[in-house]
């Protein structure tokens, strides 16, 4: 029985998906699964079974991050609940609305990587003509021999 036997059955796809969802790299799934990083990747290249369990677990983690990124951007209004036990044993839930507001950092983000030719901090710009410099050599009209008169004297 070879080793990927484990990790072709329902199972094992299953607890590879699982590690790919809570955002293990392929080396520490690999590093799971008792095997190298090389065979790992061997793996998922001959079992499609194993690469859409990577894919799936990742996606779902992908699209969880990305939505809680534009969230934060734009702000959100997000219901807190406080119990508190009274002294004769009841309890209160008090609930109220809390305004988050956006996050520029996250706003930042979010532009500089979905309109990068708008957003990007270095833009690119074009000359086109020549460029002139100014020779500033203050030796540079001068003989050798004064060249050589003015090497003396120091």
């Amino acid at each position: 029985m070879a080793k990927y036997d484990d990790w072709i059955t329902e199972e094992g796809l299953i607890k590879i998906e699982g590690w790919a969802r809570d955002g293990l790299t392929d080396k520490q799934i690999a590093y799971n699964c008792d095997v190298s990083e090389r065979t790992f990747s061997t793996w998922k290249k001959r079992f499609s079974s194993i690469s859409s369990a990577l894919k799936k677990g990742k996606e779902v983690v992908d699209r969880q991050v990305e939505s809680a990124l534009l969230k934060s951007a734009v702000g959100y209004t997000t219901t807190e609940r406080t119990i508190t036990t009274n002294p004769d044993g009841t309890q209160t839930v008090k609930v109220t609305e809390k305004e988050v507001p956006p996050n520029t950092t996250a706003q930042i983000f979010w532009l500089k990587n979905r309109k990068p030719e708008e957003w990007r901090d270095r833009k690119e710009t074009q000359i086109s003509g020549g460029v002139e410099v100014e020779n500033k050599n203050p030796y540079a009209e001068l003989s050798i021999e004064e060249l050589k008169q003015l090497a003396k004297d120091d």
